[in-house]
Order: structure tokens, then C-alpha cells, then sequence
């Protein structure tokens, strides 16, 4: 190559390099704060008459972003926008996050859900703690009855609830019957805001306030708070009995990785030069709120329902009904993973379709079971059947458990109601000399990363062990669906056509799953598989697809760390009894799930009525939605918990993986990194 050439080159390169990279474009509402922005330089500044027109810019790309409150951000993650939040404001030795509570006079004996025709105090029209979080929650529990704006207006719905009512800046007279002054949503009415809401509640006959959870905190001998779930306690017992955690207010933008980053640097170099103070600009909170005292950058995946938590998203969801109809679809919107798994949904659809075509069941498509989870988040699906570690990712997340799958079919004709649970256990081929104690620098085939028979039980074993928490150097080679396409974790893949989907954490790798861990042991590609005891029964002697036609079960056995054992033997040779796999959804629609799954488990289960579809079974190129050894499916208790439903031994298996850092999903990452976090 010429000198000229490569002198050219490398001036390129470094214009390249030195070139000012694009400004953020920063939306703001007011004259000042455009002068507040004009001053601050570093920013793009973009002028629109309000909130809601700021959000149709930075959805459009007009500006990068915007500093929202907790309802506005729900509005901003809607579609068409799309926003999601990006950086959350932090506010120094001040609680971050805030709890709205219902405050009533003790001995008043009321519960959440006999306000019916009782007197209430509200801080202010559309304010969060005195508004939209109880008004939202009483219709969300259906205690209003409201079915939306063109059924009638909200301050109707609300004042036939109460009898009377303080609410600073209603319209509706019943709900200024108990207002001082002239129910001005200012300082001029008495009872507006936190301290008049609560002053409205002591001086008149009212018999809630709506507050937040600091407000009573001085007169707790005189007050309870009513809890969410029924009861009440007392006013310094508000972490377990309130109506939401509210967050801070955060910076929302487009979901563009590169952008949030540069975002946050300009940011971070102006946090010192007056970005959080609106001194001198005639207005406060201008950008930020004055109390601000650092920024805190949130996980990529960080969406509008895990930032603002399930009760906060709910309470605002059931306050911007648009129509009578309800918001809540009698379909049930099943997630899928892989092509397999949605071709079994679409004809379990059809099959239930009446004979004008519809249907009760939509089937929607996620890439991973992770994906699947962020969809039910964001209500764009139901549910999807999942095994224990991602019953945790998505209790982490919100979620709960709703039926639960049964493996032992005298079980399922039980009445006692006892769960199903499945061994974990190691694969190896006879003859192999391949023991527990020796599989350092053996190749593994593991089910996926973060599932509980693949992965959490056989890798916490190793790491009690070894102590090393770099797993990709323990075995030489892996196949761990869902890690990083370059890592020895994934060098043992299989992969489709031409390596497309390589350790993709769906079917369409064909090492994916039980039968897809154990098929890498058998073609020869891993030592030993990570699966659940039946794997083998069910993959070999001429049952399962095409490709398994061929494997004899007494080719295989068992490893653990007691030695080896026949494939029978499972109770004596196994990693962990761990808890069956079951259906995950949404709290408030946990109820429709429940009767749906038990219809069609009545009709189309392993012992149903109607055998033209079974729904537990895999099919040519269709895979089975739940594990194929269910016998049934069984309710989960309604009060119970993700955590009662994993168990204590579980949780400790989670927990000693998790002492190794990046050994969290960055689902759970982000879940758990939220500004009120959720237990």
C-alpha cells in the first residue's frame, strides 16, 4: 500500500475519532425551562407545549428524552410511543421510593373493602399517593364500578362511591362536600396535599385519608392504615400494609442502547454545573426535581411495568380505560418459544375455535422464555408454562405461579393436593468412566442457562465444590442455550442450517430442553446431560422423534455424587428433588388462567374426555407446551408465593449460584434493580 494511502487512512480514523459526537436533544414544557437549558449548553433543546407532546417527540425521534413522573411514564411505555425509562432520579438521604397508604381513625374496625358510601380525603385530582393509586386500586378490585370515560365520567364513579368527599381540583360537588375553602387544587384549600388530606381526616367526620406513608407517622397512637389484602396495621407497618410503592421520577427514551449510554455521560457532566437547581429560572423542578442529588443508569431491559412495580401499574392501567369494555380479553394469550412450540398452539387454537372461527386461545411468540416473561409484563401475553428457575425469574419480575404441573397420575385423583416434583440428575454413557468427581475438563450438555435440572442445581453443586465461578472453563467445551454465542458455553451447539440459532435458548437449537441436552450426549458431542430423571425413559427404546428412533436405554446411567446407578434408580442417584414446572401469568389474571387450564385439561389432558387433541404431547414438528410426562395440571394455591412454591432448599440452591456475579439473568438483574424493589 502506498504512504499516501495509509496517511490518508489514518486521518480518516482520526477525524473519525476526534468528531463531537450528537448532541442529546433534551424536550422540555416551559419557557423556563428552556432557559434552564439554553444555560446548562451541553443540551439539545427542544420546545413543545406540554407532556404528552414531549413523549410524541421522543417517540418520533424529534428529542432523545424526557424526565417523567411515575403515571406519565406509564403513558410513555404504551404504544405507539414505546419509551421506556432509561436513568432514575435519586434524591440522597430521602427515601427514593415512597408508599401511598389509606389512613383511617383507630377502632374504626373498616377494611379496604367497606368504603362503600363512607367519607374520604384525597391530597389532590390526579395526584399519585391521594388519587390515582386508591382510586385505581378500588376499581382494580372492583369495589367502583367503572367501565371507562364513555360510560361515564370518573369523578361520577368515585362520588357514588363515597358519600362525601374532600378531593382539591374535583368538579364533581360531592367530592368538595368536605373541603375547608374552595377545593382548590393549591394551598389555598386547607385540606390539599399530604398534611390537608390528613387534617381533613381529624377535623371533619371523614373516615379515610389518602396520603403517603410519612404523613401519620407523628400520631401513629391515633391511626391504622388499612392494608391491600384486607385488615389493618398499625401506621409504622406501612412496608407490608399500603396500596403501592411509588418511584422516583425517571428519564424515559427510545429502547437504543447507544443513546441511553450517551445520555447519561452528557448528564453525569452536568450534574455539578447546576443540572439538578432551578435557582434563577422563576419556576422549580425544571428538568429535574431541585431535590435530586444524583442519577442513577438503569438496566437496558428496563421496561415501564418492572420500573413502576405491578401494584403502581395496575392502580394507573385501571384509571385509563378508554371504553365500557373491559380492558381485561376473555382470550388467554399463550407465549411460545421456537417454531415447534407454536405450530402446537395454533392447532390447539383451531381445535377450541367455534364454527365461526373463534377462539378462546391466541398464541403469541417470544424468542426466549425470557422474552415471554417481559411480553406478560407488558400484557401482550398471559402466560406460558416455565421450570423453577424462571418461576423465580418471574416472581422476581411480579408474576405468580397459578397451576402447577403433576407428573404422578394417583396424584392427580388425590384430593390431598400434594404438588408434583422431578429429580435432577447427571447422563452419562456406560462405559464411559466418566464420574462426578471427574468431569472437570469433560463436555457438558445442559438444558439452558438459568433452568433448574440444566443448570441451577448441577452448577450449584459445582460451585459449592470448586469455588470457581467462571463455568465456562470448568468443562472443556458446552452446550448452555442462552449463553453468549462466543463462549465455550456454547462450543459444543449443534445449531440449525448453516449454525443459524446456535445455543439460541429455544427449540430451534436443536440442543435446547431435556430431549435436546440428552440428544448431545447421544450424538456424542457432550459427556454428560443435565436433564430430569425421565429423560431417558422417554428418548430412547422407540420413543420420542425421529432422531432418538435408535438409542437403548441400557446405554446409559446415572452419575452423582454418591457414585452411579441404573436409569431406574433415580431415587438413589440424583442431584436435587426439585419442584415441578408450572404456569406463570399476571396477579389479576391468575383467576381466568386457572379455570381456563382446568377446562381444557378436562377435555384435552392425559385422561380427557376428547382424544382428536391432547395437549401434554409433542407431535411430528409440533412440541408440547408443558412437559410430556404430565399426568395433570394442578391449581396453586392462590395466597401462595413464589417463594413457597420453590421452597426454602431451592432458594438456597439459587442463592449460593448467585454469590458468583453475572450469574443472574438480566431479567432478573433488571427486575431486581428497580428503585422499589419488590421482595
Amino acid at each position: 500500500m502506498k504512504l499516501s494511502v495509509v496517511c490518508a487512512v489514518l486521518l480518516y480514523l482520526a477525524l473519525v475519532r476526534a468528531a463531537p459526537q450528537p448532541e442529546v436533544k433534551w424536550c422540555l414544557k416551559s419557557e423556563e425551562e428552556l432557559k434552564k437549558c439554553n444555560k446548562l449548553g451541553s443540551l439539545g433543546c427542544v420546545l413543545k407545549k406540554g407532556t404528552r407532546e414531549c413523549i410524541e417527540a421522543v417517540a418520533k425521534g424529534e428529542a432523545d428524552a424526557i424526565t417523567l413522573d411515575g403515571g406519565d411514564i406509564y403513558i410513555a411505555g404504551l404504544k405507539p410511543h414505546n419509551l421506556h425509562p432509561i436513568i432514575a432520579e435519586h434524591y440522597g438521604s430521602e427515601q427514593t421510593c415512597y408508599y401511598a397508604v389509606a389512613v383511617v381513625k383507630k377502632g374504626s374496625n373498616l377494611e379496604l373493602t367497606q368504603l362503600l358510601g363512607k367519607k374520604s380525603c384525597h391530597t389532590g385530582l390526579g395526584k399519585t399517593a391521594g388519587w390515582n393509586i386508591p382510586i385505581g386500586t378500588l376499581i382494580n378490585k372492583k369495589q367502583i364500578a367503572w367501565g371507562g370515560i364513555d360510560d361515564k365520567p370518573l369523578e361520577n364513579a368515585v362520588a357514588e362511591f363515597f358519600s362525601a368527599s374532600c378531593v382539591p381540583g374535583a368538579s364533581h360537588p360531592s367530592l368538595c362536600k368536605l373541603c375547608k375553602n374552595k377545593c382548590q387544587r393549591s394551598q389555598e384549600e386547607p385540606y390539599y396535599d399530604y398534611d390537608g388530606a390528613f387534617l381533613c381526616l381529624k377535623e371533619t367526620d371523614a373516615d379515610v385519608a389518602f396520603v403517603k406513608h410519612l404523613t401519620a407517622l407523628g400520631e401513629k397512637d391515633n391511626y391504622e392504615l388499612l392494608c391491600k389484602d384486607g385488615g389493618r396495621k398499625p401506621v409504622d407497618e406501612y412496608k407490608t400494609c399500603n396500596l403501592a410503592q411509588v418511584p422516583a421520577h425517571a428519564v424515559v427514551s427510545r429502547f437504543d442502547k447507544d443513546l441511553a449510554d450517551r445520555i447519561f455521560e452528557v448528564l453525569e457532566t452536568l450534574k455539578d454545573k447546576g443540572l439538578f437547581s432551578s435557582e434563577g429560572f422563576g419556576a422549580k423542578n425544571l428538568l429535574f426535581k431541585d431535590s435530586t442529588t444524583k442519577l442513577q443508569k438503569l438496566p437496558d431491559l428496563t421496561i415501564s411495568y418492572i420500573y413502576l412495580g405491578e401494584q403502581y401499574w395496575n392502580a394507573i392501567h385501571s384509571l385509563r380505560r378508554e371504553s365500557t369494555a373491559s380492558d381485561s380479553s376473555s382470550k388467554i394469550k399463550w407465549c411460545t418459544v421456537g417454531k415447534a412450540q407454536a405450530s402446537k398452539c395454533d392447532t390447539w387454537s383451531l381445535t377450541i375455535a367455534d364454527e365461526d372461527g373463534n377462539t378462546r386461545l391466541e398464541c403469541e411468540s417470544g424468542n426466549t422464555v425470557q422474552d415471554c416473561i417481559k411480553k406478560i409484563l407488558l400484557n401482550q401475553a398471559d402466560a406460558i408454562a416455565v421450570d423453577g428457575g424462571e418461576v423465580y425469574t418471574a416472581g422476581k419480575c411480579g408474576l405468580v405461579p397459578a397451576v402447577v404441573e403433576q407428573y404422578d397420575e394417583d396424584k392427580c385423583k388425590s384430593a390431598s393436593g400434594e404438588s408434583s416434583s422431578y429429580y435432577a440428575v447427571a447422563v452419562v454413557r456406560k462405559n464411559s468412566g466418566v464420574t462426578w468427581n471427574n468431569l472437570q475438563q469433560k463436555k457438558s450438555c445442559h438444558t439452558g442457562v438459568g433452568r433448574t435440572a440444566g443448570w441451577i442445581i448441577p452448577i450449584g453443586l459445582l460451585h459449592k465444590t470448586y469455588k470457581n465461578c467462571d463455568f465456562s472453563k470448568f468443562f472443556s467445551g458446552s452446550c448452555a442455550p442462552g449463553s453468549d454465542p462466543e463462549s465455550d458455553l456454547c462450543k459444543v451447539c449443534k445449531g440449525g442450517e448453516a449454525g443459524a440459532n446456535k445455543c439460541k435458548a429455544s427449540n430451534d437449537e436443536p440442543y435446547y430442553g431435556y430431549g435436546g441436552a440428552f440428544r448431545c450426549l447421544a450424538e456424542g458431542a457432550g459427556d454428560v446431560a443435565f436433564v430430569k430423571h425421565t429423560t431417558v425413559k422417554e428418548y430412547t427404546d422407540g420413543h420420542g422423534p425421529e432422531w432418538a428412533k435408535n438409542f437403548k436405554s441400557s446405554d446409559f446411567q446415572f452419575i452423582c455424587p454418591g457414585g452411579s446407578a441404573d436409569i431406574k434408580h433415580h431415587e438413589n442417584c440424583n442431584l436435587a428433588n426439585v419442584p415441578a414446572h408450572a404456569v406463570i401469568t399476571r396477579p389479576e389474571k391468575r383467576a381466568e388462567i386457572v379455570s381456563f387450564l382446568k377446562e381444557q385439561d378436562a377435555k384435552f389432558g392425559h385422561s380427557g374426555t376428547d382424544s382428536s387433541f391432547r395437549i401434554f404431547t409433542s407431535d411430528g414438528d409440533q412440541k408440547s407446551l408443558f412437559k410430556e410426562s404430565t399426568k395433570c395440571l394442578q391449581e396453586v394455591p392462590e395466597k401462595q408465593t413464589y417463594q413457597g412454591f420453590l421452597g426454602d432448599a431451592y432458594l438456597d440452591a439459587i442463592n449460593s449460584l448467585h454469590e458468583c456475579p453475572k450469574s443472574k439473568s438480566e431479567l432478573e438483574e433488571t427486575c431486581t434493580a428497580r428503585t422499589c424493589p419488590t421482595a
